[in-house]
């Protein structure tokens, strides 16, 4: 269940969710609270029904939300990412796919808030920079299965014993052509990143090594 409140009031917008973890490589519960007041999002420790977060428990970790992008992923309907300006990255998981929507709004309404009062030069357009934000997720999702396939193929290729050997000239072509295109694509997601963050201000966000 989320709870939300007005942006201009100091309680914070908060509920459980399934924040996508590192060390494990896997999804674990947490609680998450955003303080509408400094746009910072906080995560803790949670271990369902009946637990609390006690006044004074320190965060497993934060992101602030000013000039961030979240995004709804397209591999489910409950999955989605916030990127912080930072380059930090949080992949989430919420109930079902109503509460997601109901996270994403919330969250983009106190992103654009922040985003604003950062001052940035020239002024964001909140709707306009969304609509890049969006495109440039999703060109990374599927860069990201790009990547997947080209390994899949050069695997293929170098365990290739007939017809034609892993060593037959058309398939060690084959196989260069796809690394190249793919560094190539790289290259290009990678000057579009820094383009996009040159129009943003860098904002410090934290989080724990433990927890990534």
């Amino acid at each position: 269940m989320i709870k939300t409140a007005g942006l201009g009031s100091h309680r914070p917008l908060s509920g459980q969710l399934y924040k996508y973890t590192n060390v494990v490589k896997g999804w674990q519960q947490r609680w998450f609270a955003v303080d509408p007041e400094t746009g910072v999002l906080s995560y803790y420790l949670f271990d369902g029904p009946g637990d609390t977060i006690q006044p004074g428990q320190p965060a497993r970790g934060e992101a602030h939300l000013a000039a961030a992008v979240i995004c709804p992923s397209d591999e489910d309907s409950r999955t989605f990412t916030i990127n912080c300006a930072s380059g930090d990255m949080l992949k989430i998981r919420a109930t079902d796919a109503r509460a997601r929507q109901e996270w994403v709004n919330g969250l983009r309404a106190i992103a654009e808030i922040h985003t604003k009062a950062m001052g940035a030069n020239p002024p964001l357009q909140p709707r306009e920079q969304l609509a890049v934000h969006d495109a440039m997720a999703s060109a990374r999702q599927q860069l990201q299965a790009t990547e997947i396939s080209d390994a899949a193929l050069a695997r293929c290729i170098e365990s290739s014993d007939s017809p034609f050997p892993h060593t037959d000239p058309d398939l060690l072509l084959l196989k260069a052509t796809s690394a190249a295109s793919m560094q190539c694509l790289l290259q290009c997601l990678g000057i579009l990143h820094r383009q996009q963050q040159y129009a943003t201000v860098s904002v410090s966000s934290k989080n724990f090594d433990n927890d990534h």
